[in-house]
């Protein structure tokens, strides 16, 4: 009799989250120094000092401990509260051009860095959260296998023959959430993947606040002053 062995789980890295948080750090470095909170080099160095021990004793998000977890977290935390205090100070600037003389096109470049950002970051929290986190959904085969999920796939709403364009063994990974941070941003709302839970719905509601502060009132600040 044959054995049919079960497909083997893929486990999730860090490299690729990992490309995301650096991303996010290097936008907010080239940002003005009046929209970023303390020196520029400050966001960098604290990103680096989380992440370098993350990426040796961590590399892979599976049996990961939960104090590794608790440290991925707060990384994201941080960039986050840069960001979001980029998008206050741009706010303020835009409230009070007195204060400081605005260029529109340098005000268009600071709105699209901090929109990136925000995307980034968001789909970092995506990632976070989702199913309890990357760690247990490591040790999933499948979508199928994935428990207490927040966001629903449209993978996971196909089955039988509809399904045969998907690999069985799929289940989302990074650049899934990343996806997902990128429309809601652009679309202020869920495109093809539904949050199901409260936390969900709150971080893609506070990602499309954002979002909408630095496309809609920057470029209206900018096309003024540009004309």
């Amino acid at each position: 009799m044959a054995v049919h062995s079960s497909p083997r789980a893929h486990h999730e890295p860090r490299w690729h989250a990992a490309l995301a948080v650096l991303g996010a750090a290097a936008l907010q470095f080239f940002l003005p120094p009046r929209l970023s909170l303390g020196p520029a080099w400050v966001l960098p160095l604290i990103v680096l000092a989380m992440l370098v021990p993350l990426l040796v004793f961590s590399p892979s998000r599976h049996e990961e401990t939960k104090l590794q977890r608790a440290w991925s977290i707060a990384l994201i935390a941080v960039v986050n509260l840069f960001n979001l205090a980029s998008v206050l100070l741009l706010v303020f600037h835009i409230v009070h051009p007195q204060l400081h003389a605005v260029v529109g096109t340098q005000l268009l470049v600071a709105g699209g860095q901090i929109w990136l950002s925000n995307v980034l970051v968001f789909g970092l929290w995506f990632w976070e959260i989702d199913g309890g986190g990357p760690e247990p959904r490591s040790h999933a085969h499948s979508e199928a296998e994935l428990r207490d999920v927040d966001f629903l796939f449209p993978q996971m709403t196909l089955s039988g023959n509809k399904a045969r364009c998907i690999d069985a063994t799929w289940k989302p990974l990074f650049l899934d959430y990343l996806y997902v941070a990128f429309t809601n941003a652009l679309a202020f709302s869920p495109t093809d993947t539904m949050p199901l839970t409260r936390s969900a719905k709150m971080l893609m509601l506070l990602e499309s606040g954002i979002s909408f502060v630095a496309i809609a009132v920057v470029v209206s600040r900018s096309i003024n002053i540009i004309s």
